[in-house]
């Protein structure tokens, strides 16, 4: 199983790219950005974490760019969103992002998706909530297919473009790993639909190893094969009992959350990490 570690980066949190070469050198499989363009004043979208919302999602630097930088300084470490808001995201602009992170470190993206819950954040880059999912999926069909075709094309209801060229294409074959996050059943259901994998939260008061034999019938019902739709369950606490049962229950990767507010807090807490799952 591997071990990654996610963090909202911050101006006032460890930089990118110290942060990327700890992990690097502490053996860590990945690092895991999350994205908020903004958080507007007035809103009345609930917090699905509860309670107030942390500084850190109004302050989060934009994850592709810090992708950039941290691909300069590293040559192992995957670089990974979690989650890349692509119903806010022009899927043009985005197949061009992500295709040039994944050249610049040689084959280490992966995209995680998500469709998002602040309705008035996606309402300013003119995303309606009610259809956000359909808008979802059309753009993550839509980014596969400029990463993969010469003369790409795509009719929908949401995304439309006539043939175009674009490169620079991918390094990684057929296309980079696109992870749908969310919780089950509705989740994992787009995942087995159309995802290259699976991104379950592990710290919302749900227990997700009980869920992973639902979810590999749910992929099979699809009719794909559960070992293409890997599980990578996300902010896990550093409990070696729960470390112990993701890996015993087959799944791919966990990331465990570090802290924003420091650099010394994040060096820590990649320590008792690496102490706690043995890397």
């Amino acid at each position: 199983m591997h071990i990654g570690a996610d963090i909202f980066l911050t101006d006032y949190s460890i930089s990118p790219t110290e942060l990327a070469e700890a992990m690097e050198q502490r053996g860590f499989e990945s690092v895991w950005l999350p994205e908020h363009s903004h958080i507007p004043l007035t809103r009345e979208s609930p917090w699905p974490g509860g309670g107030d919302l942390p500084k850190r999602y109004y302050d989060t630097f934009d994850p592709l760019v810090v992708m950039g930088a941290m691909s300069a300084v590293t040559s192992r470490l995957k670089l990974a969103t979690g989650i890349c808001l692509v119903v806010q995201r022009d899927p043009i602009h985005l197949a061009k992002e992500t295709a040039t992170i994944d050249r610049l470190s040689n084959g280490r993206l992966i995209l995680g998706v998500g469709a998002g819950w602040n309705a008035e954040e996606m309402a300013d880059h003119g995303t309606e909530f009610k259809s956000r999912f359909k808008l979802m999926r059309e753009r993550i069909e839509a980014v596969r297919t400029i990463w993969t075709e010469n003369k790409p094309e795509y009719h929908g209801e949401f995304v439309n473009f006539a043939p175009m060229m674009q490169w620079p294409k991918p390094v990684q074959s057929p296309h980079p790993p696109v992870l749908i996050g969310g919780g089950f059943p509705h989740g994992a259901r787009r995942a087995a639909a159309y995802g290259d994998g699976w991104m379950p939260l592990g710290a919302r008061g749900w227990d997700v190893a009980q869920t992973l034999p639902k979810f590999r019938k749910m992929v099979e019902q699809a009719g794909r094969d559960p070992g293409d739709v890997p599980v990578s369950v996300f902010g896990v606490p550093a409990n070696a009992d729960d470390i112990a049962r993701y890996r015993d229950a087959g799944v791919e990767r966990i990331t465990l959350t570090l802290p924003s507010d420091s650099r010394d807090a994040a060096l820590e807490k990649l320590d008792e990490i690496v102490r706690v799952t043995g890397l």
